[in-house]
């Protein structure tokens, strides 16, 4: 179908720029746009607005969005080393994954910039996005050069309130792994602390709609649209995306929105190479076989999926959990398995909560009064893809992480390491008054393979999905983009979000994204001249 032969439900709209996703780099992106009054900028969510959802804004009611009707909910394919009962959260609201995320909140490590860099991203070293934090952030517990207190994002160190997690803070130094300060221009390889969250004070998510949206909402030359599902991008017969196709109804009846300068995908890991590959950009052969018309052969679209694999360990408490958190997951715990690490290949995060979504269909026992470890590869080396399951822009994609598959084995091994690690941690006399029967896997699992098999059954991930419509150098062909997250083949459509890391960060990487959105609006604005 060409665009002559579409027709619109709707008036056709025009906007100097239309965003498509209002998630964490989406929303940025677009707040920052229409600073300039001369442009009308336009942001498409297929979700509904957050203001709407009390369980959205308040940030510790965050684990009721899990497989709710404010997520995509996607299900991977069966994995051949992993746990294939895996789902990745995808948040369909307003804020995206900002809105729907336990607000962990770390700068991006100077290291993984500088890396970036030297995998072709050029402009996007540790000199060119670390200097963008500080526009970024209201860190109220951080101070001094580099930090910022005037920006959008709340900041705040998580409160030492949990009694529990005192006492494994007190267990990880014992342990060897001190405590650290997260958040202060220095890479922690080996420590252990609260994490920083953004949020305000009052409880609620400091999430990229809050923070950037919500206080803007009166500025008259932005059209924040909910409800708008984008089901391709549309392009002349010069290869310039001039617009939209959409759906903002439930009878199927499209509509157009034109562009006059850029259309911007802005959908996240899975949903921007979905939406790339429904236009047309995309593996040529995997379009030909959904029947789709190749646009661009650009086999790099929906490749290098990365993720965050975490194992989980779990001990039953001794005493009563706290049944008062910022978030529930209040500490991270950093340690090498290696050593000269000069980036950590090892995080854990804890859990004050039970924690058994995927060891009780295995049968291990769980608790009421309980918690848990879960040590994730924070560099893992698996890659997996996301494909397109049929020409439908309803159907949801084929999402294949291939976890532990990478053919060196680092990935398992550090998972091994992890399970290991956290009961060396939990093991200590700090931990004394509260440390019960371990739950999963048990003490009876002891050897490398026996971890090795019940982390592959038993794992999950920490919904980070990164890197499927990569940035790198002008030839590199298995980069959809080039530095300016431009759209290799076309003209007039860039990604924006967290699809375009070349390699996804060692920590947590919500900032990262908002930082993404703030570095592309610079470019963008550049690109006006």
């Amino acid at each position: 179908m060409t665009r002559k032969d579409l027709t619109s439900e709707n008036p056709i709209a025009e906007y100097d720029y239309i965003v498509v996703g209002g998630g964490s780099a989406g929303a940025v992106v677009a707040a920052r746009l229409s600073e300039d009054p001369s442009l009308e900028v336009a942001l498409l969510e297929a979700g509904p607005h957050d203001l709407d959802h009390e369980e959205v804004l308040q940030l510790k009611r965050w684990p009721e969005l899990l497989e709710s009707g404010l997520d995509w909910d996607y299900p991977i394919e069966p994995q051949e080393n992993g746990n294939s009962f895996m789902r990745h959260a995808r948040a369909k609201v307003l804020g995206g994954c900002s809105s729907h995320n336990s607000c962990i909140a770390f700068h991006p490590p100077a290291e993984d910039m500088d890396l970036w860099e030297r995998l072709g991203a050029e402009g996007w070293g540790s000199k060119d996005m670390l200097p963008l934090i500080e526009r970024l952030e209201n860190n109220r517990d951080r101070e001094g050069a580099g930090h910022g207190s005037e920006g959008p994002v709340e900041l705040m160190d998580a409160p030492a309130d949990d009694k529990l997690g005192i006492a494994l803070l007190d267990a990880c130094e014992q342990a060897g792994i001190p405590r650290a300060r997260f958040n202060d221009f220095s890479t922690v390889v080996n420590g252990a602390n609260w994490f920083q969250v953004n949020r305000q004070a009052d409880g609620t998510r400091a999430s990229s709609s809050v923070s950037y949206l919500h206080p803007i909402r009166d500025r008259e030359n932005l059209h924040v649209l909910t409800g708008h599902q984008v089901m391709q991008v549309l392009f002349d017969e010069d290869q310039r995306a001039t617009g939209v196709e959409y759906i903002d109804n439930s009878f199927d009846r499209s509509s157009i929105m034109n562009a006059r300068r850029e259309v911007i995908l802005s959908a996240g890991a899975i949903d921007s190479p979905k939406l790339l590959m429904l236009s047309g950009i995309g593996p040529a052969d995997h379009l030909r076989e959904v029947g789709i018309e190749v646009r661009v052969d650009s086999p790099g679209v929906g490749s290098n999926l990365q993720d965050h694999p975490e194992a989980v360990i779990s001990w039953e408490s001794t005493q009563k959990m706290t049944r008062e958190s910022t978030q529930w997951w209040e500490i991270g715990i950093f340690t090498p398995t290696e050593e000269g690490l000069d980036l950590p290949d090892l995080m854990m995060h804890y859990g004050s909560v039970p924690f058994d979504m995927h060891t009780r269909r295995q049968g291990y026992p769980t608790s009421p009064e309980s918690f848990a470890l879960t040590p994730n590869v924070t560099h893992a080396r698996s890659r997996g893809t996301v494909r397109l399951r049929s020409i439908d822009y309803r159907d949801k994609p084929k999402v294949d992480p291939r976890y532990f598959t990478d053919e060196e084995g680092h990935d398992m091994r550090v998972a091994v390491a992890g399970i290991r690690k956290a009961r060396e941690i939990v093991a200590q006399s700090g931990m004394d008054a509260y440390r019960g029967r371990e739950l999963f896997p048990g003490e009876d699992v002891q050897s490398d393979e026996e971890i090795a098999d019940y982390v592959s059954t038993t794992h999950n991930t920490v919904y980070h999905p990164a890197g499927t419509v990569r940035m790198g150098a002008a030839d590199d062909e298995m980069s959809p983009l080039d530095p300016q997250l431009r759209v290799k083949g076309v003209k007039g459509l860039r990604v924006v979000d967290g699809s375009v890391m070349p390699q996804l960060v060692a920590v947590n990487p919500n900032i990262t994204t908002m930082l993404i959105g703030e570095r592309a609006s610079d470019l963008i604005r550049g690109a006006q001249g």
